[in-house]
């Protein structure tokens, strides 16, 4: 057993528990869930493998289980095995460069946006149609300004606690993956992760 990595902390994101990616076959959504719920407590019960959530985070992904129908065992199994933590915002440090690009990267996107808007203004003058425009710029908007970057408190948190804890962040968020690569974290497709632990208990079982 010792030679196997134990300790291990991930840091797990909506996108993971949510993706089509980790179902096998004509599995359902809280099916898949359970799955992985289950390996996740294997994982922790014989490898020590911790996996931890942000609050933020834990009440996002409590709201779209409920929402989709997901019982309450299969919630309860998730507060068992996931940890919930605040990230320690005052006492990680970010690299001022993270920093800079960040507000360097946002200004782009507000000067990006503007043109969108510039440009629906165009087309809903020469067209005469503002519910059209108007629907086409929040969707050109939303597109410009938010795909690829870190723009909530949920991603934030999951960054920061993953730096304060050493853990691989697991995600199907390209934006949150592009962060990591900058905050120096380990990371790991969300539809990578149920292999990844089944990949682990076998060489458990085997050693």
């Amino acid at each position: 057993m010792a030679d196997y990595p134990l300790k291990q902390r991930f840091v797990l994101d909506t996108s993971l528990f949510l993706s089509d990616e980790i179902r096998e076959g004509d599995e359902t959504m809280e099916d898949a869930l359970t799955r992985l719920l289950d390996t996740l407590a294997l994982a922790k019960l014989r490898l020590n493998i911790s996996c931890y959530m942000p609050p933020s985070v834990h009440d996002e992904l409590m709201v779209v289980l409920r929402n989709r129908g997901v019982d309450d065992e299969t919630t309860a199994q998730l507060n068992t095995w996931v940890i919930r933590k605040h990230p320690s915002r005052f006492e990680v440090m970010i690299p001022a460069e993270v920093v800079s690009r960040f507000m360097h990267e946002m200004s782009s996107r507000v000067d990006a946006g503007l043109r969108v808007a510039e440009d629906a203004v165009r087309d809903a003058a020469e067209a005469g149609v503002a519910d059209d425009a108007i629907s086409n710029l929040r969707q050109d908007y939303r597109k410009t300004l938010r795909r690829g970057v870190v723009d909530s408190q949920e991603d934030f948190d999951l960054l920061v606690l993953a730096r304060e804890l050493d853990a691989g962040v697991v995600t199907e968020d390209t934006g949150i993956v592009d962060w990591a690569e900058d905050f120096g974290l380990r990371y790991l497709r969300g539809r990578d992760f149920p292999n990844l632990l089944d990949a682990y208990l076998d060489a458990s079982f085997e050693a």
